[in-house]
């Protein structure tokens, strides 16, 4: 059987990945409005409730309207934007959150994709606070990079420019600077935490790929772990899963160490290692004389991110098999 998808806002940036990787799903159709009648508005309604699955790759408001045309109760939907992340009714779309958390999705109608930045640091966090290593009310900080591709097509005009005033030479850039960037309240609601962490996102030039740490001090929390204890956690609360793997002590260490004339550095973690995948990669450094330790994920912005993780969701929600088009 094969089911009738609706990517509405696929011209976008993420639309356009997920109509990419539909292409090569056997178990999909992807439906479009007729150009000839791409502004209006009953053709949008009849393909909002004339097909299997609409995913909505829209800006918040746009994605609370489409919802709101929704008006068969055999639709699922797939809201990629940031409108419904903690909102009642909805569920969580990142299936490797704990145990509970996949089977939820396949008998869900709505669900809400999670965040990039949000995906990387609920992943590091939760099975920790889960296991009561990271208390519940402990200050959280994550400190995060991504590609520009992240901020759309306004920004990647900026930064694909050439020079200014319509372009940017920046070679990194910091914002949310008011802390009040929209993915907080997903990362306090689903990382299990009392109070919502400290969040410096920012930018560099290059397209897509990410990664998002999370600093500890060791020493501060009540049970004192050890880095290893920290990665014993998260190997366990990922064991078996095809998208989300946890680097050994061994790859960890290896980076770990400086190399021959580099000045000091170490080895590089590439934020754009795993693009064009839906897969993350956690890693756990630690130093246990000190009592500190950086946890750090690394994903595709654009793929486990947004993307490659609305396909997972889709394909849970349909009944197919999860790798699919992945």
């Amino acid at each position: 059987m094969t089911h009738t998808v609706f990517i509405d806002g696929e011209a976008g940036t993420t639309g356009l990945q997920i109509r990419d990787r539909l292409a090569k799903h056997a178990g999909v159709e992807v439906v479009s409005i007729d150009p000839a009648r791409r502004k209006d508005a009953d053709a949008r309604a009849e393909l909002l409730n004339g097909v299997d699955a609409v995913v909505l790759c829209l800006p918040d408001d746009a994605a609370k309207e489409a919802v709101g045309m929704i008006s068969s109760n055999k639709v699922k939907v797939v809201d990629a934007s940031t409108a419904h992340r903690v909102a009642s009714g909805w569920t969580y779309g990142f299936a490797e959150l704990d145990r509970d958390q996949r089977d939820a999705i396949r008998s869900a109608r709505l669900v809400s994709n999670p965040g990039c930045y949000p995906t990387g640091f609920i992943a590091l966090v939760r099975p920790l606070v889960d296991e009561g290593l990271i208390p519940a009310d402990f200050p959280l900080t994550v400190n995060a990079i991504s590609g520009y591709s992240g901020g759309g097509k306004g920004l990647i005009g900026e930064f694909e420019d050439a020079a200014p005033p319509a372009g940017t030479n920046d070679a990194y850039r910091t914002y949310g600077l008011t802390l009040a960037h929209k993915h907080v309240p997903e990362m306090r609601k689903f990382g299990g935490l009392d109070h919502p962490p400290v969040f410096a996102p920012s930018v560099g030039r290059y397209a897509q790929g990410m990664l998002v740490e999370v600093p500890l001090q060791l020493w501060a929390l009540p049970a004192k772990p050890k880095s290893g204890e920290l990665r014993k956690v998260l190997a366990a609360a990922y064991q078996g899963e095809t998208f989300v793997e946890v680097a050994s002590a061994e790859e960890c260490a290896e980076l770990q160490k400086v190399r021959a004339g580099a000045g000091g550095y170490n080895a590089a973690l590439d934020p754009e290692a795993l693009n064009g995948t839906n897969r993350m990669r956690l890693y756990v450094f630690g130093n246990d004389e000190a009592g500190q330790a950086r946890l750090v994920a690394q994903l595709d912005n654009l793929g486990k991110g947004a993307s490659g993780a609305a396909v997972q969701n889709l394909n849970l929600m349909l009944g197919l098999p999860e790798a699919a088009g992945l």
